[in-house]
């Protein structure tokens, strides 16, 4: 270990054995740890494919959207990729014993599809197989669950350009075929699936605001060559629901009696609060969630889209067939759920349809984080995380209410923190915001489990400083430093030494 690291576990012992305290029915204080939380819970880290593993030209692996979109100049802050990101393809064995040491019982990773089918579909590329099943392999050696993400983003870019991807109904076979294959290779050990990632973030961010893959948007609304932010947002979702539930269906039908396993889907939102006590501001809240939560989680459940999308967005959403709609209620065992943040809803009376613009303008809502000049919680690296930890009780205890209780995994929550490469690296391994920020959201979980909340998990985002979409390596959200000017060491930070504490306690 280097002397940086040896420095911090001695500096920060005392933080390493953080603790709060808890007031039970005995009225006897408890240290806050590990063992405050049901037995059966999980607790993990996360990483995705594009983010973490590199080797983007090495066995056969083929080009997804985002290989060409960070490519793109103007695409990412720092104008970097993720050709190397953190070079996890060769150093997984070095990364695996890092999560032992740690006590991490399960780790949560996605399959780059591009790295299973080069060309989207047809011939599996059998290196990537094999990558898969080493890692997977290495993972199970040592005491540790593969939690495993079939589509974290990684669109195979041949895909795109043949019929544009999830603009079209075409990516449903494609997209079973695709997860029929990684059942078939990887079910025998894996028993925790996730189909899609935050398919929010790929109908907002790729299609309605366009900075990220593809990069598609109207060009009165960012920096896009080409889309339409009034229509596109949603077919996309539309496509991404009936890609799910038709791997769900797959996954049911074909493997899960013999393999055992679970599976589910990842959604995210923020929190919201009404900026006033006025009821234009707390009808602005609820419906705000609706475009945001709602969108998935009410075909999910429901079969249909909420009636504030229905009634705002009007012709512009599309419907699904009493068919889908059966496959799509109850399409899995299990939610992944993403929260970092939390915004102020206020109510904006525009009259809807009147000229559709985009998805924002739909909801008819504005977001701010600041009321009377005061932020609603401390701003982290990047500009839209504002750290409100009561956000995620709250939240669960809607999800409780509002969606029957589902069981839900806590698949990604974290902090970020500017990349300042003048920093010494002592002081930037001395992360007590996010000793604070994991340790107050793991206690408002904690307490939405005394709610009544259905929580069987938590994975913290992320393992190690990664490549972050957009945001590049100008932002660092690891319990793990990776000094990416000598050869991308990882050292630990003050923050990887109080979750090892909190985990033996």
């Amino acid at each position: 270990m280097a002397t940086a690291s040896r420095f911090y576990a001695l500096v920060f012992v005392a933080f390493s054995a953080f603790s709060l305290s808890v007031r039970g029915e005995s009225h006897s204080q408890t240290r806050f740890g590990r063992k405050s939380f049901p037995s059966n819970f999980a607790f993990g880290l996360g990483s995705a494919s594009y983010q973490y593993e590199g080797a983007v030209k090495e066995d056969g692996r083929g080009i997804s959207i985002w290989d060409t979109f960070s490519h793109t100049p103007g695409k990412i802050v720092d104008g970097s990729n993720g050709d190397v990101a953190n070079d996890q393809y060769h150093r997984y064995k070095e990364d695996v014993k890092l999560l032992v040491d740690l006590g991490v019982k399960s780790y949560r990773f996605s399959i780059a599809w591009p790295r299973i089918y080069p060309k989207g579909r047809g011939i599996v590329n059998k290196k990537g197989i094999a990558y898969y099943n080493n890692l997977i392999d290495e993972l199970l050696k040592n005491g540790i669950e593969p939690f495993v993400t079939i589509f974290h983003w990684d669109l195979p870019q041949i895909l795109q350009d043949e019929y544009g991807g999830f603009l079209s109904q075409k990516i449903v076979k494609d997209f079973v075929a695709y997860a029929d294959t990684c059942f078939e290779a990887f079910g025998d050990r894996v028993k925790k699936w996730v189909t899609i990632n935050e398919l929010l973030s790929i109908a907002l961010s790729g299609y309605n605001n366009g900075n990220h893959a593809p990069g598609r948007c109207s060009k009165s609304i960012g920096n896009c060559t080409e889309g339409d932010s009034a229509t596109e947002p949603y077919i996309v979702a539309h496509n991404l629901l009936l890609s799910h539930a038709a791997t769900v269906k797959l996954y049911r039908e074909k493997y899960q009696k013999k393999q055992k396993g679970l599976i589910g889907v990842t959604v995210v939102t923020h929190w919201f609060i009404p900026y006033t006590n006025s009821i234009s501001d707390q009808k602005a809240t609820r419906r705000i969630l609706d475009f945001y939560l709602g969108w998935f989680m009410d075909p999910l459940t429901r079969g249909d889209y909420p009636t504030t999308m229905r009634s705002n967005v009007g012709a512009r959403l599309p419907h699904f067939t009493k068919y889908q709609s059966k496959l799509l209620q109850g399409s899995f065992d299990f939610l992944g759920l993403n929260y970092y943040a939390a915004y102020y809803a206020i109510n904006n009376n525009a009259t809807p349809n009147a000229t559709p613009i985009d998805l924002n303008a739909d909801s008819r809502v504005n977001l701010t984080a600041v009321k009377n000049g005061v932020l609603i919680g401390a701003q982290a690296g990047s500009d839209w995380l504002h750290v409100y930890p009561r956000g995620i009780r709250a939240l669960l205890n809607f999800m409780k209410v509002r969606y029957g209780n589902p069981p839900i995994y806590i698949t990604e929550n974290g902090i970020d923190e500017i990349n300042n490469a003048s920093k010494p690296l002592k002081e930037s391994l001395n992360d007590t915001w996010r000793i604070d920020y994991t340790s107050k959201h793991l206690l408002n979980i904690f307490l939405a489990i005394r709610d009544g909340c259905n929580i069987v998990g938590y994975y913290g985002w992320t393992f190690l400083d990664d490549y972050e979409w957009d945001g590049g390596y100008s932002v660092r959200f690891g319990f793990y430093f990776v000094d990416r000017l000598h050869n991308l060491t990882r050292y630990p930070k003050a923050s990887a030494y109080w979750l090892k504490n909190f985990l033996s306690h």
